[in-house]
């Protein structure tokens, strides 16, 4: 087994072209170890592209992976198709995306390769208006410093779904020596005219009303969001937000915070600090994840801090937003099985019709025609108006001016963000989500957990009666099959249970809906340890 690590490892080293990882892995070659831990696997090409730790060997992300994957992506396009290219400014990005351009240009294809570091969306963008074949997006967006990755997006701009990532790994697999590849140096470079005014003036064109008084602390998380976000904020008439200095400049170590994704304890503290500062005074703050696909949100409470608002609390108010401002007979929104029911409560009223998707937005942009809107509640928005979805993909840039517009309109009427929750949970009923992390070194324990739920399956959680429980994995609902639990509970509560496609995580999705006779606040806090009720017993459920 060593002989064959090491033949693997005097392989890689003859055609690596990047001295770095060539250096790497010759300092490895007496650790047995080290050598299993990267060429004992691959890094696996799937719908969410590639993504791992840089370094050198197949298990890795690396200069001899990017070609290979632009190889394969090349023979399943063919000759003469248009593909974009975009980078962030992770690790060896703008490398990764010159070897990509090199590699398709070399096998017959035209390339566009974006001409600055620019956000994932505006990448999923310039897929559709430059009419290109595909795309490529070199991020790992909100991944600790040390990963990159590799999304691909297809003519449609949304992002590949099977079994389309099947055909592109297969061709991968057949990839020779990298060092065998012709390569060509004609693409094009899009500077700032070709692709950045386009997208600004798209999602700046979205029903946004007239109210622009607006006090905005904002971060990108040392990401690529800063610069267009501010722009985007300003073509539409608002003053530019007040930005986290610390966090401003994009710098791939993410030196100011553990993990680079708003959603995780201690992200938002800087910002948080920003907005509270008696200087600033801001009305909400938001932040985008380092590719800025994502938005988070929070609003200013009464005695001066700030909640932060749940991606789903955010879906609602976008989700209302998009059918008050829009009009057809032909809308359609959408959201996946681990976001909250409430968008179909929203969209019932509206009589729009509503769909459920498994999650990620790749599975939203398939929803059906006449997509006007569509979340996660992970933090991503698809905002459309009534010419469909300027960006097919999650897009926090243009969220983010979107709910800047909403909060505008609910200061000039005397309210907050906060009001107009208030204002859904008594029309709707309260909503109240939740979720449950488990972050594992050894990923069987996640297939462990998965397991024993499965075979021991509860009746009871939070104090509700399990009234139904749906395997994924088989297809459940008429969606695709995807590893997952979905166990519906007395009241309309339900629970979700799945492992993380991106992240070694096992994730629970909790929500109970309870109606509101009196006091909101009331409501919520007995939300609150319904919430943690449920959370109790699927965490002694799983046995982790």
């Amino acid at each position: 087994m060593n002989m064959d690590l090491e033949l693997l490892a005097a392989d890689w080293l003859a055609q690596d072209p990047d001295p770095v990882t060539r250096a790497e892995l010759a300092g490895l070659l007496d650790d047995p170890e080290a050598l299993r831990d990267r060429f004992g696997a691959k890094l696996e090409f799937g719908t969410a592209g590639l993504r791992g730790e840089l370094g050198a060997g197949p298990n890795r992300m690396n200069r001899v992976t990017v070609m290979r994957a632009a190889a394969g992506l090349a023979a399943v396009l063919g000759p003469g198709k248009l593909v974009v290219v975009g980078f962030d400014a992770r690790h060896n990005s703008d490398v990764f995306a010159r070897d990509t351009a090199a590699v398709l240009t070399g096998a017959g294809l035209r390339v566009a390769v974006m001409g600055d570091r620019y956000p994932t969306p505006v990448l999923a963008f310039a897929v559709r208006y430059l009419r290109a074949d595909a795309g490529v997006m070199v991020t790992a967006s909100h991944n600790p410093p040390r990963d990159n990755g590799y999304k691909v997006y297809w003519g449609d701009g949304a992002q590949i779904v099977p079994p389309l990532d099947t055909e592109i790994s297969q061709a991968i697999d057949a990839v020779g020596r990298v060092d065998e590849l012709p390569l060509g140096d004609g693409w094009r470079t899009l500077g700032q005219a070709a692709i950045l005014e386009p997208y600004l003036e798209a999602v700046t064109s979205l029903a946004l009303g007239d109210a622009r008084e607006l006090r905005v602390a904002y971060t990108p998380l040392h990401g690529v969001g800063g610069s267009t976000l501010a722009a985007a904020f300003i073509a539409a008439g608002f003053k530019s937000p007040m930005i986290v200095g610390a966090q401003h400049r994009p710098d791939p170590d993410f030196p100011t915070v553990a993990f680079p994704n708003p959603e995780e304890p201690g992200a938002m503290d800087l910002a948080l600090e920003l907005a509270s500062a008696p200087a600033v005074r801001a009305d909400i703050v938001i932040a985008n994840d380092p590719d800025a696909d994502r938005c988070a949100v929070g609003a200013r409470l009464p005695d001066g801090r700030f909640r932060m608002l749940t991606g789903d609390e955010v879906g609602g108010l976008l989700g209302e937003h998009v059918l008050r401002t829009t009009s057809g007979q032909d809308r359609l929104v959408a959201t996946t099985i681990v976001s909250s029911s409430l968008l179909g409560r929203i969209a019932d009223a509206y009589g729009v019709p509503y769909r459920e998707t498994l999650t990620g937005f790749k599975w939203i942009m398939k929803a059906g025609p006449g997509l006007i809107y569509g979340y996660e509640e992970a933090l991503g928005y698809s905002v459309g108006s009534d010419t469909g979805l300027p960006v097919h993909d999650k897009d926090g840039i243009s969220a983010a001016l979107t709910i800047g517009a909403i909060a505008a309109q609910a200061k000039r009427d005397g309210r907050t963000l906060l009001d107009l929750l208030d204002d859904q949970a008594r029309k709707y009923g309260l909503h109240a989500t939740s979720q449950l992390s488990f972050r594992v070194e050894d990923v069987s324990l996640i297939t462990k957990a998965m397991h024993r739920l499965r075979t021991t399956p509860p009746a009871e959680l939070g104090g509700r009666k399990v009234e139904s429980a749906e395997d994924l994995s088989s297809g459940a609902g008429g969606l695709p099959p995807t590893d997952g639990l979905r166990y519906r509970l007395a009241g309309g509560a339900r629970v979700v249970v799945r492992p993380s496609g991106t992240e070694p995580k096992l994730k629970c999705y909790l929500e109970v809906v309870l109606p509101v006779t009196g006091d909101v606040a009331t409501t919520r806090a007995q939300a609150t340890q319904d919430l943690s009720a449920l959370k109790l017993d699927i965490a002694e459920a799983l046995g982790l």
